[in-house]
């Protein structure tokens, strides 16, 4: 699951905290890279997520998250639509905020099920992880957004991204898993 090929160095702490502010800073990477997209443009935020607790496991995966998360309450630009949306405490007050509550839990789902299998189980443990941001995202937004109009303001427009996005971190897992073989 690990990169390091030592087996003492894949559970030194200098290693792990390096691991985790890495894909911390993959996170916040892939929350800035916007691709034009139908309908919606995407980020590839989730598609980091999803990979990270997938090839390092539900406990680094969520560290990575909640250090993205902390470098975002702290006021660094990270989050998606940063500055221009607010920082800090200003942008966890909008309409995302359920959807990175859900990142996190996806760690744990994504992670967690990945470990148990091969190329099938990721694809489903990313469609897990995937619904695990959805529901605590909707729940959120639900709080902005009219009812009726929920699902079409917060799963209609990104579904066709996030099947895409599944699609390619399987892939790039599984071509990881080819390698190190």
């Amino acid at each position: 699951m690990l990169l390091a090929s030592d087996p003492a160095a894949r559970h030194s702490l200098a290693f792990r905290t390096g691991l985790t502010l890495a894909a911390a800073a993959l996170i916040a990477l892939g929350a800035k890279v916007q691709v034009p997209f139908w309908p919606v443009p995407m980020t590839l935020q989730t598609l980091a997520v999803l990979v990270i607790a997938a090839g390092l496991g539900p406990r680094l995966g969520l560290a990575a998250m909640g250090a993205y998360l902390a470098a975002g309450l702290a006021g660094l630009p990270v989050f998606a639509g940063s500055p221009e949306r607010g920082i800090g405490l200003a942008y966890l007050a909008g309409p995302t905020t359920g959807f990175l509550m859900g990142m996190a839990l996806a760690m744990l789902v994504t992670g967690r099920l990945a470990q148990h299998g091969g190329f099938g189980m990721r694809v489903l443990a990313m469609l897990a992880g995937t619904i695990a941001i959805y529901v605590p995202g909707l729940i959120w937004l639900s709080g902005f957004v009219p009812s009726d109009r929920l699902l079409a303001a917060g799963v209609a427009p990104f579904l066709l991204g996030d099947i895409v996005k599944i699609a390619l971190g399987s892939l790039l897992l599984e071509a990881g898993a080819r390698l190190r073989r």
